[in-house]
């Protein structure tokens, strides 16, 4: 599996078309989360999603990339923390809509995983239309121009042939390119101070997603920067919290939309 990015094509953008996804009439709320980056090492993280799952008053969860620290091959779902995962959102389904959309750690969650989870599949971008808006809603990853290695990388990663070719490859040596590729993605973060430091969306790029999708408002994660901003006149992002409760910081946040509109609630969690 070719981990190099210079074989890949010149950086483009995807199309700005959002698919839609309807909220039903008798919603009351809906519940955003991303970059939960689950792994062997979150035990405190996994109980504060799976709690959140399963006591949150909204009817639905939308998790918007970076579930898994890493992700190699649906045929794991039956594995350790990934079967976890499988058999809560069995039980969790029951009560209420999940949806998931893949991250730059998880981009290789495919049908199967999607369906033994029960999880509602979505493209990215899309646009939720409820409580008398429109919502385009995104991984954000995408929109990170100016880190050019990450999307030449992202280019070549998300293309199927690239992907068939990954997912042949026996499972231990999947595993073992994962943790390779994990070990340089920390490395590269231990080089900047911050997430402060790290590549932000881009706003011209953003607000033409926005007008392109007839949406004012954009909610996305992977920049582990979490807050309100306005990026244009009339055009506004909320950046989703990454979760950690088993490394300092401690951080668990979930975005809620409802017909009072988008507000911030931390996740009833514990540590004991």
């Amino acid at each position: 599996m070719n981990t190099d990015p210079r074989p890949t094509p010149a950086l483009t953008i995807p199309a700005a078309a959002a698919t839609e996804w309807a909220v039903p009439a008798h919603w009351k709320a809906v519940d955003f989360i991303s970059d939960l980056h689950l792994g062997d090492d979150t035990p405190h993280t996994f109980e504060a999603w799976k709690s959140h799952l399963q006591h949150t008053p909204a009817d639905a969860v939308v998790i918007l990339g970076d579930w898994f620290e890493m992700w190699v091959g649906d045929d794991l779902r039956t594995q350790g923390l990934a079967a976890q995962c499988v058999e809560v959102l069995a039980q969790v389904s029951q009560q209420r809509t999940v949806a998931f959309m893949i991250g730059n750690r998880d981009f290789l969650i495919g049908a199967d995983m999607l369906a033994a989870c029960h999880l509602k599949g979505l493209d990215d971008p899309t646009v939720m239309v409820g409580f008398g808006e429109r919502v385009l809603i995104t991984h954000g990853d995408a929109l990170c121009l100016s880190d050019t290695a990450y999307q030449q990388f992202r280019a070549m990663v998300r293309n199927p042939a690239w992907q068939k070719q990954a997912l042949s490859l026996p499972q231990a040596e999947r595993v073992r390119i994962g943790a390779q590729m994990r070990h340089q993605s920390e490395q590269k973060k231990d080089g900047r101070s911050a997430p402060a430091d790290w590549a932000d969306v881009d706003f011209p790029a953003a607000v033409a997603w926005l007008e392109a999708a007839r949406s004012a408002t954009m909610i996305h994660g992977h920049t582990h920067r979490p807050g309100t901003e306005t990026m244009a006149p009339g055009y506004v992002r909320h950046v989703l919290s990454d979760w950690d409760l088993d490394h300092p910081p401690y951080r668990a946040e979930v975005l809620r939309w409802s017909a009072a509109g988008l507000h911030r609630v931390a996740a009833a969690v514990s540590r004991a």
